[in-house]
């Protein structure tokens, strides 16, 4: 008997997450300050809560719902779509997903054939590489222009275009460097997927939290692109409900169908509970959001006091939105980004997140969370301080 494990190629391949590699490392250090974490550290809204309590109690969550979610919340996801994304939809089009992610798995999974070529913006959120990956797909990392806070190079773009290309998937406000993509920017990545017929995957998780007059723009709006986009969102960022697992999708009436082929064995329907909540979200008070953005805000100027103090260790580009940052490392002793914030974990009990996790470009930069508390911020900084002056 061969006791050899039979691991497909592609899970085998893949390199195992510096993100997920840093949360493990970090809980074995006590009274670490946590910079690493991109969730929300606010609790869910009580309105929320209380709607889902409701729900248990009427009996309405212990079975399946329809693959497609429970109809009151597509109705209410499509009047967002419209109020805040200008995005002209109906039921048909929207499917509640298992968060963003289950989503956007989906959606690649329906698009891409073995070989395929996806253009990613680098650095990335990882997820969306390894996506690309389980599908057999070829990431292709396009590295945006960080002198310039991180825009597309819309000829590098162009000229990674092959016959084997499929698809853009890119997400705004981005994970990790908090760049907002303008509306201009996403018009000409639309014009290059008209060209080249290509299908646009979205990820709009943070795109309420924008700041200095940026404003988030969903690429699903412009005309011409209504087949050829495939918008995801989640509840999770926007009302702190990472823990509820519970976003959707936008996309034509040709795509949801196809999407639904993937999203039935990844998930059969999304957490109905959850649902439940996301209905109460949606038709609630929006204040909550506005509180978080406002708190996002001034915890990113903190944030950006405290690296200012560090100049000769960071230099970054203050984010336009998300509660993220990626500074990249100045010193020549910071060696690779990965042993770089271990060396930080381990000395000065601050964790956060190695940029090559984001992409090969995201070397010699690391990724800060500042939705967190202010002490919390202040409290890795203090011991950075400390740590790097001696």
């Amino acid at each position: 008997m061969n006791d050899h494990l039979r691991i497909s190629d592609r899970v085998a391949n893949m390199k195992k997450s510096a993100i997920h590699e840093m949360t493990r490392l970090s809980k074995e250090i006590e009274d670490v300050a946590f910079l690493s974490w991109a969730k929300p550290t606010s609790d869910t809204p009580e309105h929320i809560k209380e709607a889902a309590i409701q729900a248990i109690r009427e009996g309405l969550v212990g079975g399946y719902s329809e693959t497609a979610g429970i109809l009151p919340l597509r109705e209410e996801i499509v009047k967002k779509l419209e109020r805040d994304n200008d995005i002209q939809a109906n039921v048909s089009e929207v499917l509640v997903t298992v968060g963003a992610i289950e989503g956007l798995s989906a959606a690649v999974m329906a698009i891409i054939d073995p070989g395929d070529e996806v253009i990613l913006p680098s650095p990335t959120y990882s997820t969306h590489i390894r996506q690309v990956l389980l599908a057999s797909g070829k990431p292709v990392l396009v590295p945006l222009i960080e002198e310039k806070g991180y825009l597309w190079d819309i000829d590098a773009v162009k000229r990674s275009i092959t016959p084997r290309t499929k698809a853009i998937m890119y997400c705004s406000p981005s994970n990790p460097t908090g760049t907002v993509f303008s509306e201009t920017q996403l018009q000409e990545l639309a014009r290059i997927a008209l060209d080249h017929d290509l299908i646009v995957i979205t990820d709009e998780a943070y795109e309420y939290f924008t700041f200095d007059g940026k404003n988030h723009f969903s690429i699903g709006s412009l005309p011409n692109m209504e087949k050829r986009v495939v918008s995801t969102y989640t509840f999770t960022k926007t009302y702190a409900m990472t823990g509820w697992r519970i976003g959707y999708l936008h996309a034509s009436k040709e795509l949801i169908p196809q999407i639904s082929k993937a999203h039935i064995p990844f998930a059969i329907c999304a957490p109905v509970i959850s649902q439940y909540a996301a209905l109460a979200a949606l038709k609630g008070p929006q204040d909550c959001v506005q509180k978080f953005r406002a708190h996002y805000l001034a915890m990113r100027n903190v944030m950006c006091e405290r690296l200012d103090r560090l100049g000769s260790v960071f230099e970054y580009q203050k984010p336009e939105g998300s509660y993220l940052m990626f500074p990249r490392i100045r010193i020549k002793e910071g060696g690779d980004s990965l042993s770089f914030c271990k060396k930080l974990l381990r000395e000065a009990k601050v964790s956060a997140t190695p940029g090559i996790a984001f992409g090969d470009s995201g070397e010699s930069h690391l990724r800060l969370s500042f939705c967190v508390p202010e002490q919390t911020i202040h409290k890795a900084f203090d011991r950075m301080e400390t740590y790097f002056k001696n």
